[in-house]
């Protein structure tokens, strides 16, 4: 699996700046939350715990918040300005907590979650396999998690289009399907469901795109990405190569979305370490009493 070295620090920054402009751009983000809703139709349990990862400004956590009003709803996110923004979305009728964590790191006990949601936030996570550890350590055996993606065919033609102008990386880099589908079993998730969605959003001109892009925060947050400014002449070269691509008299911009679901698995169920070592876990209180 290739290892893209993300920059959480500039990913904290750029989405904190976006704050108060990410609701003006979002519509692709508001198309993927109501698949991953759909998805839930497959839980059947009444959830006491519902956590959102990368929950943004909180409009995917008012909605797990209206479809489970009885259930303690919380809003995870590594940029402070975007759980302050969400403070809007939770009204004193139906509230959700907040609170900043990174998703490799979540401040939950232990199977302490019903259902773990995230839609389109594990694509700025660099490596899958701590990531889906973590998932299976917070939810309960039988859990649920459904999350969305980016794949690497996102932003194909603003890609190409760069690379008609310099050799630098200007777009983030994504993980295939497949590879996520690897790291989400290896670390002992059940029963998985990947599918891929391809989106094709139009624009008058190129900047528009990248105006987009600017305000959802979604700029580019590899560790490889030149530092500094980019030229007058290689962006123009950039717009350019882009303008060649217009279809129909409008600029296309690709979006290919993994959604999928799984489930928390059994206590003590093996899973995958380092070097394919099969490892399984159980509570300290579950062997007492074992031995004679």
């Amino acid at each position: 699996m290739t290892a893209f070295q993300l920059d959480p620090s500039r990913i904290a920054h750029q989405f904190g700046r976006a704050a108060g402009t990410y609701e003006k751009h979002d519509v692709l983000q508001r198309e993927v939350q109501s698949l991953l809703l759909d998805r839930l139709d497959f839980y059947l349990q009444t959830p006491q715990r519902v956590v959102d990862i990368g929950a943004g400004t909180g409009r995917g956590s008012a909605l797990l918040k209206q479809r489970y009003p009885k259930a303690e709803v919380i809003a995870i996110d590594l940029a402070l300005p975007m759980l302050r923004a969400a403070k809007k979305h939770s009204s004193w009728r139906k509230p959700f907590l907040r609170v900043c964590a990174e998703a490799t790191a979540l401040p939950l006990a232990d199977h302490s979650v019903d259902v773990l949601h995230s839609n389109l936030c594990f694509q700025w996570v660099d490596t899958l396999p701590p990531l889906f550890a973590e998932c299976v350590r917070v939810l309960k055996p039988g859990g649920m998690l459904v999350f969305s993606s980016f794949g690497p065919d996102t932003l194909k033609e603003l890609r190409a289009a760069w690379a008609e102008a310099d050799q630098q990386a200007h777009v983030s880099r994504f993980l295939d399907m497949h590879d996520v589908g690897d790291a989400v079993l290896a670390a002992g998730l059940r029963d998985p469901v990947l599918d891929v969605c391809r989106y094709t959003l139009t624009y008058s001109e190129p900047r528009k795109l990248l105006q987009d892009l600017q305000g959802l925060g979604a700029t580019n947050a590899d560790r490889a990405r030149e530092r500094g400014l980019t030229g007058k002449a290689r962006y123009q070269r950039m717009l350019e190569a882009y303008e060649s691509m217009r279809l129909d008299g409008h600029i296309p911009a690709t979006w290919e979305v993994v959604t999928a679901h799984a489930w928390g698995p059994p206590q003590g169920q093996a899973r995958r370490g380092a070097g394919g070592v099969e490892i399984a876990s159980f509570s300290v209180d579950s062997l007492r009493g074992s031995r004679r």
